[in-house]
């Protein structure tokens, strides 16, 4: 029997999905970040010294001028959505909660860029963009994004 070259072969696609347990490092800016986070529930950034941009999540070198050493500075938990999306599909082994819910992006008072994260606390058709939101955190933190459970309208108290 002679053998099949590709030529005579139909190509075949597998379209699946392999899960494989891994361990990374997050390096010293991201662990700095994340630990701050599951110490003290305070969210840090990095501000560039020469243009003075503060990133969130922080940066090891500015993005817009490109210089490194950038100096730490805590941000407050509270800042504006900008924009927002809802999902509305289902997808357990990606979605932290149960859809309908929204993701947005926050510009956390001092800070030039936005974080993206999860919106609770009230329905997705509730939230605005340009509405003043705060961060909820985890009372049981592990040093994740996640140890920010979700940001909620700001409360006028």
């Amino acid at each position: 029997m002679q053998a099949k070259t590709m030529v005579d072969v139909e190509p075949m696609v597998y379209k699946g999905r392999i899960r494989m347990p891994y361990n990374w490092t997050a390096g010293e800016t991201a662990s700095r970040f994340f630990s701050e986070l599951r110490e003290r529930a305070q969210i840090w950034g990095t501000k560039c010294p020469a243009c003075g941009m503060v990133f969130v999540p922080p940066k090891k070198t500015c993005g817009r001028c490109l210089k490194p050493a950038m100096e730490w500075v805590q941000v407050a938990p509270t800042g504006t959505l900008v924009t927002y999306t809802v999902v509305h599909y289902k997808e357990p082994a990606i979605h932290p909660i149960e859809a309908p819910f929204a993701y947005g992006i926050v510009r956390l008072d001092g800070a030039d860029t936005g974080l993206v994260h999860l919106l609770g606390e009230v329905g997705p058709s509730e939230f605005v963009s340009g509405m003043r939101v705060e961060a909820v955190f985890e009372e049981e933190r592990q040093g994740s994004l996640l140890d920010i459970k979700y940001f909620r309208p700001l409360r006028m108290e």
